[in-house]
């Protein structure tokens, strides 16, 4: 059998925060993709010129739950192409917002 593991099923906490993400409120999803794209600063240049082919190839394209929304698909395809360490970083400050956004919700109940 092929592996056909998404790029983030590689890492345990990558992979829930975007599980977790993919769930979300569509505002919470673009405060989220707002905080990734901050990670533009650690990419490189030609990082960036492969991310906008990506773009170009995919928005509303696509089958992954990002593909129809020009901003989540910037910020996914950022995340993807930023470094391990980077990524696991930036997983662990979502999930932790997101549990924050989650408890918030609770409380109000």
């Amino acid at each position: 059998m092929a592996d056909a593991r998404r790029w983030y099923d590689k890492d345990p906490i990558l992979k829930e925060a975007l599980e977790l993400l993919r769930l979300q409120t569509d505002e919470t999803k673009a405060e989220a993709a707002d905080y990734i794209l901050t990670l533009q600063e650690q990419v490189a240049a030609d990082v960036i010129e492969r991310l906008y082919e990506t773009i170009t190839k995919y928005q509303g394209k696509g089958n992954r739950w990002y593909d129809n929304d020009p901003v989540m698909i910037k910020a996914i395809e950022m995340l993807r192409l930023a470094p391990p360490k980077t990524q696991r970083i930036a997983a662990l400050k979502l999930l932790l917002s997101l549990e924050q956004k989650s408890q918030e919700h609770v409380d109000e109940e």
